[in-house]
């Protein structure tokens, strides 16, 4: 009988750490979505859309501004990381009823800016 008992404890053992493995894949695999990582998502996409569509004003204000073509060339000469300072400096990305510009639009502007030109180019 404790030879039984032996076998049932290392079958029980086995599916309790088979169980904690899988729960780990599960959790860092991303199969399970808790309400907290599910928030910080959509957070994440809501900020994204509405950066998205003050970049388009970002854009707008650029094609707007004097010497269009020669800022075009100078942001051209730049890194892309260099680009988004750019554009602030020079106010695109600074919104209606705001008094300094916005990082994270300043990036999707920047990135806008340079897919228009490619577009132009076509």
């Amino acid at each position: 009988m404790s030879e039984q008992l032996q076998k049932m404890k290392q079958i029980g053992l086995g599916l309790v750490v088979g169980a904690i493995v899988l729960l780990i894949v599960i959790f860092a695999t991303g199969w399970v979505v808790t309400s907290s990582s599910a928030q910080e998502k959509a957070e994440e996409r809501a900020e994204q859309a509405v950066n998205n569509r003050l970049a388009q004003i970002c854009l707008y204000q650029f094609k707007q501004s004097k010497n269009v073509d020669n800022h075009l060339k100078e942001l051209e000469d730049m890194s892309s990381w260099d680009r988004p300072d750019y554009v602030q400096k020079h106010g695109w990305a600074t919104m209606p009823d705001s008094d300094s510009p916005n990082e994270d639009v300043a990036d999707v502007c920047s990135e806008l800016i340079m897919q228009s030109k490619e577009k132009s180019k076509k």
